[in-house]
């Protein structure tokens, strides 16, 4: 009966064994199943692509005069793109409404090492570095009036270039004039004198006293076109409207009056030019362009032969091709009675160091009455003035003809 027992507790034993060990091996086979975390069961995480970008300009020798485009190849959307040079200068730019590329606002300049870094809104990052091929030629800006300056109410800002500007729209684009109390003006296109490109700005009417004034001019990286080359940096200046002032000049009563406010202040005698040819003045709206003293003039300069040579005192220049009212004791007898100068508007010494005094550069100076030889072209000092609004607005190569050269 002994051996019997024995048998039959073995037996259970194995069974309960056998039990056990199924179940063990039910929980291995569940556990490698991929089933849910609350079924014991492993979850799988999709690995990511990383951020990567590609740019628009590569290598060492980009083109430069063009926006830099940065575009999203891997990743979930920009957020944020910055391009800055070797210097520090950044290049500011916006990304487009669906986050997969950005476009700097301005141009990549000439000569110029540039990083690029970016991010996603996924936290990846990525970057990439390039540089600009040099300009073959760089063009660069003369401007009046200079910054810090106070001018008269007709003074209009003045760009003359080193090199031609075939791009006038392009160039025209990058100069942002401001005033403090939002005057209306435009740019107007033409050959200076010296047959350089010139681009002025002028009010639509006289500036109000008190305006301040400045212009940015975001020129760095635009391209002048053929023959005119590259800007390679940004330009401004800041100047201060005066006192408002008024020359007027009258051929045929021989005198010259200057009013502040409206009230006069000079009223005296001059001889100006001689009528009939090459000696007579100009006439209509000129400005003046600056006080340069005591100054030598010599006929030669200006096409009059062996006419004079002589140092002439309180000198106010009026033109490029040198009309001037200044001192001219020489010619004392005739002031108030003929008009008999080489082109100038002269005046007793005691009268131009009074005018010298009180003139300020950029106030308007109007010559009227008969006798003259016209308006001065266009490019031969301030002569803007002497169009109306319409022909000005037409010399803008945004709203206009794009400046011909010509006056309308």
């Amino acid at each position: 009966m002994s051996r019997v027992r024995r048998t039959s507790l073995s037996r259970r034993r194995v069974r309960r064994a056998a039990l056990v060990g199924t179940a063990v091996l039910a929980a291995s086979l569940a556990a490698c199943s991929g089933g849910s975390a609350g079924s014991g069961k492993a979850e799988l995480k999709e690995k990511k692509d990383p951020m990567a970008i590609a740019v628009n300009l590569t290598g060492e020798q980009a083109k430069a005069g063009g926006p830099v485009k940065v575009n999203l190849t891997a990743g979930s959307k920009l957020s944020q793109v910055t391009v800055k040079d070797a210097k520090g200068g950044e290049l500011t730019g916006r990304i487009a409404a669906d986050g997969k590329t950005w476009t700097s606002e301005r141009n990549a300049s000439p000569g110029t090492s540039y990083t690029v870094a970016a991010k996603d809104t996924e936290g990846g990052a990525a970057d990439a570095r390039f540089a600009t091929a040099a300009a073959d030629k760089v063009n660069k800006i003369s401007i009046q009036p200079g910054k810090g300056r106070t001018m008269g109410i007709a003074q209009p800002i003045s760009l003359v270039f080193d090199n031609p500007v075939k791009n006038r729209a392009e160039v025209e684009k990058h100069l942002k004039v401001t005033t403090s109390n939002d005057t209306e003006g435009s740019w107007g296109w033409f050959k200076d004198r010296s047959g350089m490109d010139r681009v002025d700005w002028r009010p639509k009417e006289y500036w109000k006293p008190g305006t301040e004034v400045k212009l940015s001019m975001s020129l760095n990286g635009v391209d002048s076109g053929t023959g005119g080359g590259y800007f390679v940096r940004d330009y401004d200046t800041a100047f201060t409207i005066g006192k408002d002032q008024r020359v007027e000049v009258d051929l045929d009563s021989k005198r010259l009056v200057l009013t502040r406010d409206g009230k006069q202040v000079l009223d005296v005698p001059v001889a100006a030019g001689t009528p009939g040819g090459q000696k007579a003045s100009w006439d209509g709206k000129l400005v003046v362009m600056g006080k340069e003293g005591t100054i030598r003039m010599n006929s030669q300069s200006v096409g009059l032969g062996d006419a004079y040579d002589k140092m002439v005192d309180y000198s106010v220049r009026l033109t490029d091709s040198g009309m001037y009212a200044h001192a001219a004791p020489w010619n004392e007898g005739n002031f108030g009675r003929v008009n008999n100068s080489s082109g100038c508007v002269g005046m007793s010494t005691a009268n131009a160091s009074k005018f010298f005094a009180e003139i300020q550069s950029g106030d308007p100076f109007e010559v009227t009455g008969s006798g003259s030889k016209g308006n001065p072209d266009l490019g031969n000092g301030f002569s803007e003035w002497n169009l109306s609004w319409e022909q000005w607005q037409a010399k803008s190569a945004l709203t206009g003809q794009g400046g011909s050269g010509k006056t309308a």
